[in-house]
């Protein structure tokens, strides 16, 4: 059933030392952001941590969460920029993962 806690994931986008962002999914952000500074997460973050979150969404499912990362990776740096400020990524979450209409 979706929707546990179980079934919890969350995006994050972080802030690496070199002041670029990075944008990921996780059941567990501290851990993971961890993971990145001690040089086992994505390859792209090695030799840039320390990381630091900037903005975190949860999401009832993994599909979910791989939906809305995908569609802020897709967005340019001065848009990841403002999902960073304020409450921007929740407004952002809701549009971006609205079922698409069925396809004939």
């Amino acid at each position: 059933m979706a929707g546990t806690e179980r079934d919890l994931w969350f995006v994050y986008i972080a802030r690496c030392a070199d002041g670029t962002l990075y944008t990921g999914i996780a059941r567990d952000v501290a851990a993971r952001i961890a993971a990145h500074d001690a040089g086992r997460g994505a390859r792209y973050t090695r030799g840039r941590g320390p990381l630091r979150v900037c903005a975190v969404r949860r999401c009832v499912e993994k599909g979910v969460a791989l939906r809305l990362e995908l569609a802020i990776k897709r967005l340019t740096r001065a848009e990841k920029e403002e999902l960073t400020r304020g409450r921007r990524l929740a407004a952002f979450a809701r549009q971006a993962t609205k079922p698409s209409a069925p396809r004939a």
